[in-house]
């Protein structure tokens, strides 16, 4: 049985998890920033421009502590355990500004949902989303993208199933193998080696719930202390978080440390770029937030739309550079 470990014991153990970018950072600003899902293309942005020195030009230590899900940060960042966390669910964001957390979105992280899919093994009867009726499917954790994405794709297709949270990938991919839940949930590139092994199959995408195109489903977060004490140097970190994402997509030195990262053949991590399209990880803005809060509402994670006040207070993004 898959354990989700909680927030107090993944914080309480942060200094075995802890990974800093290019050694001591001698007068440079340290942020502690967890990271969801080590090993998907979106959640690598900062470790792989740590490895080449691009937050170290920017004055940033930047310190990584790698979870199961966004979510679980919600509560480190509201106790200041960290300073910031990426790729969190936009629906949990906004559903615990709503009731009162002090987070803040310093970023969009991505838009669309060119990743995430759930896969069976290759034995099993189910072929499509029309088989999922009271089957167990799998997301991460509550609140997570691949929570509020599931919950979206069983709304859109009217069938009524068991959402099983399995943790993240590595845990999520074992359920999935040894029958703990029916379907499993993944993000790529992991599971494409074994799809085009014949091991697993593909069932289900996140690309397909219609509402999730063109909208930003998770977004980088931060608490509210944070961007009225250390606004520069959170502007320092987007600097080269923006330059990360051009050296991700330039660089075939970037393509060979994610396939390390992610533990998958180069040849499938050359692949990534042409699955999820640069625009996608644009950071600079929050696209389609009424279609998100409506998609909150239905989903639960929150009872009612945001005033227009409220949505210039929990989004506080700098401007990026001409």
């Amino acid at each position: 049985m898959v354990v989700t470990k909680t927030v107090s014991l993944l914080f309480a153990a942060a200094a075995a998890f802890l990974v800093a970018g290019n050694g001591a950072a001698s007068a440079q600003d340290t942020l502690k920033i967890a990271v969801p899902q080590r090993g998907a293309w979106d959640t690598s942005i900062t470790e792989i421009g740590n490895r080449v020195g691009i937050f170290k030009k920017h004055g940033v230590n930047a310190e990584l502590l790698f979870t199961g899900g966004g979510a679980e940060a919600l509560g480190a960042i509201i106790g200041q355990s960290i300073d910031a966390a990426v790729s969190v669910g936009i629906s949990t964001v906004l559903g615990s500004f709503s009731k009162g957390a002090p987070v803040r979105v310093f970023s969009a992280e991505t838009t669309g949902q060119p990743d995430i899919y759930w896969f069976v093994p290759a034995q099993s009867p189910i072929r499509s989303v029309a088989d999922f009726k009271d089957k167990t499917i799998g997301y991460s954790v509550s609140g997570s993208s691949s929570h509020a994405a599931l919950l979206a794709l069983l709304a859109q297709e009217k069938i009524t199933a068991k959402p099983t949270s399995t943790g993240g990938v590595t845990p999520s991919f074992t359920s999935g193998m040894t029958g703990q839940v029916d379907v499993a949930w993944t993000t790529i590139p992991i599971g494409l080696k074994e799809i085009d092994e014949g091991t697993i199959r593909a069932v289900a995408y996140a690309s397909d719930v219609a509402s999730l195109r063109n909208r930003t489903v998770r977004a980088n977060i931060t608490s509210a202390r944070m961007v009225e004490t250390r606004k520069a140097v959170l502007d320092r970190y987007m600097a080269a978080y923006r330059e990360s994402i051009d050296y991700m997509y330039s660089s075939p030195d970037a393509l060979a440390a994610f396939a390390e990262i992610a533990n998958v053949p180069l040849g499938v991590a050359q692949t990534i770029p042409g699955r999820v399209p640069k625009s996608a990880l644009s950071p600079d803005q929050i696209v389609g937030m009424d279609a998100i809060m409506a998609e909150a509402i239905a989903t639960k994670f929150m009872s009612a739309p945001l005033t227009k006040e409220q949505i210039a207070d929990l989004v506080r993004m700098p401007l990026p550079p001409k």
